[in-house]
């Protein structure tokens, strides 16, 4: 099926993926008066004289805004606002769909973090919380710090932390189909962007494990010249052994390979030189740094990639409904890295008796959300 073609097709029909719906009808004087005015003096003087009650009178108790700025969109990098926004539109829908909640997609035409984080606080007061999207490295650590500073409801920059929970709970269940434990791997992650960089915080928090960070140019160590600032405090926990070098030498004897790089990054030789039994997550999409056909014939013993039609999708769609259900549910802030664990627990949790194909459970599991929802506290 060519879904690029259905995709251009059925947007064009609907003219969008999200609407907006009453919670009840105006189809009497009596309502019209109660909704707005008068009647609806009475509760603006009420909420301005009681803020910590707003969530209880309007729509802050269900609603999340869904920011970007357009400057990395799915592997299509910088195209703007107006091609980010059939993509925010479709993470709305995921909301909606999945958790029930109420969310916009909002779209600025700005890129410093200056600009972005004013924005962004400005429009706070009209949502229950703030999932940030598709906003580049390095910018986007710096943005959703200052944000999260600066507010008192939950953000979250989706593409870092919900691609690392998701990537936890695969692991977690990797380890046991392999039978090794977590900390006692040697993992190499390629890409030190958004979801890389959060991929490796995460599983450090974790397991504390043997990390290397490897970007375009080779493994981010000591002796590099090139490292911009978050890069630097990779260097806080990874790379203790001071290695220098290609991604080839990074992977000798490595047990895990996570790429959020490019296709046909990985190769089989490279393959041969890990662990045995080594464990593959390949979300670079759409195609990933190797197919799993290929992956499996070199050794592979469980693979992952970021696409739907292979075994063990890791989808940010697993992670990000159920902890804004919870967040907003619980009147939860801030979103901690203790949440984003056992988000991750609860996941690999959900799959009963792990095997190679199945370490991840499917984004459609009815028992995500609520499950996911009730850690969040």
């Amino acid at each position: 099926m060519d879904y690029r073609k259905l995709a251009l097709e059925r947007h064009k029909e609907l003219r969008g993926k999200i609407t907006v719906e009453l919670k009840d009808t105006l189809d009497s004087q009596e309502k019209l008066s109660t909704y707005y005015t008068p009647g609806v003096a009475a509760v603006s003087s009420y909420v301005a004289e009681h803020p910590n009650e707003a969530r209880d009178y309007t729509w802050l108790n269900n609603s999340v805004a869904v920011v970007s700025d357009g400057s990395a969109v799915l592997g299509l990098g910088d195209i703007g606002p107006y091609g980010a926004l059939p993509v925010m539109e479709g993470k709305a829908m995921l909301f909606k769909h999945f958790a029930g909640i109420d969310a916009v997609p909002i779209i600025l035409d700005v890129h410093s973090a200056d600009e972005i984080v004013a924005a962004v606080v400005a429009i706070a007061p009209s949502f229950g919380g703030i999932n940030l999207e598709d906003i580049a490295a390095p910018i986007c650590f710096e943005v959703e710090d200052r944000i999260k500073s600066a507010l008192n409801i939950p953000v979250m920059h989706d593409d870092q932390h919900g691609t690392a929970i998701v990537v936890l709970a695969g692991l977690i269940n990797a380890m046991k189909v392999i039978g090794k434990q977590l900390k006692d791997c040697r993992i190499v992650v390629v890409g030190a962007g958004a979801a890389g960089t959060a991929i490796m915080k995460l599983v450090n928090l974790y397991a504390d494990s043997e990390i290397l960070a490897v970007d375009s140019k080779g493994i981010i160590s000591g002796d590099r010249k090139d490292l911009n600032d978050e890069k630097k405090k990779l260097l806080e926990f990874t790379n203790k052994q001071k290695i220098s070098g290609s991604l080839h030498d990074a992977l000798g004897n490595a047990d895990v390979f996570i790429g959020v790089s490019k296709a046909g990054l990985l190769t089989t030789e490279m393959i041969l030189i890990m662990a045995k039994n080594p464990i593959v997550f390949a979300m670079a999409n759409p195609d990933p740094e190797i197919m799993p056909d290929v992956a499996k014939a070199a050794g592979v013993a469980v693979m992952a990639t970021g696409r739907s039609d292979f075994p063990n999708q890791v989808n940010n769609a697993l992670a990000f409904p159920g902890i804004f259900r919870g967040a907003l549910d619980n009147h939860v802030n801030k979103i901690t890295e203790e949440h984003k664990i056992k988000a991750a627990e609860v996941i690999a949790g959900l799959v009963e008796a792990p095997t190679a194909d199945e370490i991840i459970p499917s984004v459609l599991d009815t028992r995500l959300v609520t499950e996911i929802a009730k850690v969040i506290v």
